[in-house]
């Protein structure tokens, strides 16, 4: 896994994610990029930010209608407004955005998963991303590169699985999970794509899929 990173950093540099201002943007962009790219969020933020909707407090002022409206671009834009209602009335019961944060980091994310729409993806993003917790965070990407890599035999494999992979054989250190996090996200973007693009990929001498494709 060290071997992976190191090879994803020198080949990318340091990818200086999660781009956010405060806690509660990152808490927002958690719930928008749901299903979407990211370029449709940071217009969603942008948007938010403009209404000066970007604290619990004022985004609370909003009507639902109102809110809606605003993050349109992000898509799904119903449901993520009532997700994100639902982590304001969440916030709200610990007071205030730094409350709930405190709380350890088991019981944060069961509080987070019992939000309607969050799931271990989105819970752990407001963790490591937000909250500081060193937790790894899973998405496709990161399926799709372990499986062609060779260390993950089933593509589909569960979450919790794939992220015991990294917590075991890392450091507990958040802004290492959080680099790599982002590092893989580029490079299946530039590489491991549903269609890969094996020629100069810097994983291709550890990669079992181009060794299998006789290293073309």
């Amino acid at each position: 896994m060290v071997e992976i990173y190191q090879r994803l950093l020198s080949a990318y540099g340091p990818q200086g994610w999660w781009p956010a201002d405060t806690q509660f943007e990152v808490m927002v962009g958690a719930i928008l990029t749901q299903a979407t790219a990211w370029r449709n969020v940071e217009r969603a933020i942008q948007r938010l930010k403009a209404a000066g909707a970007l604290s619990p407090e004022r985004m609370a002022s909003f009507s639902e209608q109102e809110l809606a409206e605003l993050i349109r671009p992000a898509g799904f834009f119903r449901q993520k407004t009532r997700r994100l209602r639902a982590l304001l009335r969440l916030i709200g019961r610990h007071g205030r955005v730094e409350g709930l944060l405190s709380l350890p980091a088991e019981e944060l994310r069961r509080q987070l998963l019992a939000l309607p729409g969050v799931g271990p993806e989105t819970a752990d993003s407001i963790l490591l991303y937000a909250a500081g917790y060193p937790v790894f965070v899973v998405d496709a990407y990161t399926k799709r590169i372990l499986h062609r890599l060779g260390l993950l035999p089933d593509e589909k494999a569960g979450y919790e699985e794939v992220q015991e992979l990294f917590e075991k054989n890392l450091p507990r250190d958040p802004k290492l999970y959080g680099e790599y996090h982002a590092l893989l996200v580029r490079h299946a973007k530039e590489h491991c794509r549903a269609r890969p693009r094996c020629p100069g990929c810097p994983l291709a001498p550890v990669c079992e899929f181009f060794k299998g494709q006789g290293g073309l």
